[in-house]
């Protein structure tokens, strides 16, 4: 699985085939984070076939649907518990992240695990994921960004052209320095 931008969150219905034996089986619903539907069909059955001992072949899929957070307008801090395979073993871990979706925040967990650990992406199972409120945060990252008094300076900026300009001038090379305090 290669996760190219967004991650999207999917709740996937799946159950046995219906035979004469067992008329109505028992679903199973499970959320799952993945970049399409397709992808997270297959890391359904993955799952079903680790805890329940069945297969695509033994299986049908009922439902699988996209599921979109209803507030996405504010900051929330997430905390996510995971299981990564590594080269030397398996490893269990929590981490913080910052983020106005959840989606968001896997995928900042995808980045982060590539480049801190170099974990390819099907080595890694979210096993849960929370909403932490800003006092029980544990990691010191998000732990900065908390509280009413911070401050996001924008220090020596520079302006930007028109849309389909440069963005200092329509020449190159100009001999004015440009402007970087608005202050």
């Amino acid at each position: 699985m290669t996760v190219a931008g967004m991650m999207k969150q999917f709740q996937v219905v799946g159950r046995h085939m219906a035979n004469v034996e067992h008329p109505n089986p028992e679903a199973y619903r499970m959320i799952i984070f993945a970049p399409n539907p397709v992808i997270a069909k297959s890391k359904f059955w993955y799952y079903m076939h680790q805890f329940r001992k069945m297969k695509k072949t033994t299986g049908e899929i009922l439902d699988c649907v996209e599921l979109v957070e209803k507030d996405s307008q504010s900051v929330k801090n997430y905390g996510i518990w995971l299981r990564y395979d590594s080269r030397s073993g398996t490893h269990n871990m929590y981490r913080e992240f910052r983020d106005v979706k959840l989606t968001g925040a896997v995928s900042q967990l995808y980045d982060e695990m590539a480049g801190r650990h170099r974990t390819r992406p099907r080595s890694i199972r979210i096993i849960r994921t929370s909403i932490v409120a800003d006092e029980d945060l544990k990691r010191l990252n998000p732990m900065q960004y908390v509280g009413d008094d911070v401050k996001f300076p924008l220090p020596h900026r520079v302006a930007s052209g028109k849309r389909g300009q440069k963005a200092l001038s329509a020449r190159t090379y100009t001999k004015n320095r440009p402007t970087t305090y608005f202050g």
